[in-house]
């Protein structure tokens, strides 16, 4: 075969070459291309570009919103904010909690992304998440029951949500501690929580155990029962707390005045002044004088067993609240020099 025959064979594999490699590259391109937008429509479609219409509420984390799966699976998406007080260590610490406990009443975690300076939770959606009963047995798994013994330490009427049935879920575990076993108590030179559930020893000593969740609890039960916040008081003159309030009703005999007009017609007054009792004894001062949830699990659906009296609550001062920031630290007049960083609540 001449020299020129075989220069025309090697010009023609080159051709049939490039034409192979373009041919691909397109391919490639065409398929990334489609992948790229199925993937961006998809993010659009779960929440819509992170729309204000689907802003389902605000957090100490950041912004939650609802959510569709491509499947049609409705979603919580929760962002973490750029003010945000809590970081990628909060973030950690829920993806492996969530991930270890199993209940019926813990929200469940269905995945999580951090990419760059992103950082997204995605929860099963609750569609209620406003009134709360029974809680407590989500609260004694972390404490008694779970192989791991968990501090909750944000513990609050936004962190539970209800399911279609009324099945009550506790989220928000970036705040969370793991103690030993036999550990019911521990203590941080961080206080880290939301005012008004916070326990005073807690607060003000740094002092957090199974009882500071208590606390936390009473505060949502009677706000439950009455309709109101612990924080709403601020311009009142019946007291200085929804805590200080319901005392004041307690000891005048009046504890079904307290009750929220939605309920009068549908609840048990019997049922109704249980409630009453069992969330100002989680309220009391003294840790010790607060049951532990077992004590409360068992005393809430008993109709016989007597239920003891309950001490005058805890009233946290309001001097390490400013109305004008939704957080802050102060350093409260104590030996132990506690840093207390505090999130204020807001509306859904």
């Amino acid at each position: 075969m001449s020299s020129a025959a075989k220069s025309g064979q090697l010009a023609m594999k080159l051709k049939v070459i490039i034409s192979a490699v373009v041919v691909l590259a397109v391919v490639a391109l065409c398929s990334f291309s489609y992948i790229y937008y199925r993937r961006k429509m998809a993010k659009r479609k779960a929440i819509d570009n992170f729309s204000d219409a689907h802003k389902l509420g605000q957090g100490g984390f950041g912004p939650v919103y609802k959510g569709i799966f491509s499947g049609g699976q409705e979603i919580a998406v929760k962002r973490l904010s750029s003010q945000s007080r809590q970081g990628i260590d909060e973030f950690r610490n829920e993806v492996i909690l969530i991930s270890k406990l199993q209940h019926r009443n813990l929200v469940r975690l269905l995945g999580y992304c951090i990419t760059g300076y992103e950082q997204i939770l995605l929860y099963e959606y609750m569609p209620l998440d406003t009134f709360i009963f029974g809680i407590s047995r989500g609260l004694l798994y972390l404490h008694e029951d779970s192989r791991l013994r968990i501090i909750h330490r944000d513990l609050k009427t936004s962190n539970i949500l209800l399911d279609q049935e009324m099945n009550p879920k506790i989220s928000d575990f970036g705040l969370a501690r793991i103690v030993e076993e036999k550990t019911t108590e521990a203590n941080t030179k961080k206080v880290v929580g939301t005012y008004g559930y916070m326990s005073p020893e807690y607060a003000l000593e740094g002092l957090f155990s199974i009882k500071s969740d208590v606390f936390s609890l009473g505060v949502v039960i009677l706000e439950i029962v009455t309709g109101r916040r612990n924080t709403g008081f601020y311009q009142s003159k019946e007291a200085s707390n929804l805590l200080g309030y319901a005392w004041n009703f307690w000891k005048e005999e009046r504890a079904l005045h307290l009750l929220d007009h939605s309920m009068l017609e549908s609840c048990n007054p019997k049922e109704a002044m249980k409630c009453i009792n069992v969330g100002l004894l989680c309220v009391q001062e003294d840790p010790g004088d607060r049951p532990t949830m077992s004590n409360v699990v068992t005393m809430l659906p008993s109709e016989s067993m007597p239920i003891l009296k309950p001490n005058q609550p805890a009233f946290v001062s309001r001097k390490y609240v400013s109305n004008a920031s939704p957080a802050l630290s102060a350093k409260p007049h104590s030996s132990s020099k506690v840093e207390l960083t505090i999130t204020m609540e807001e509306g859904r």
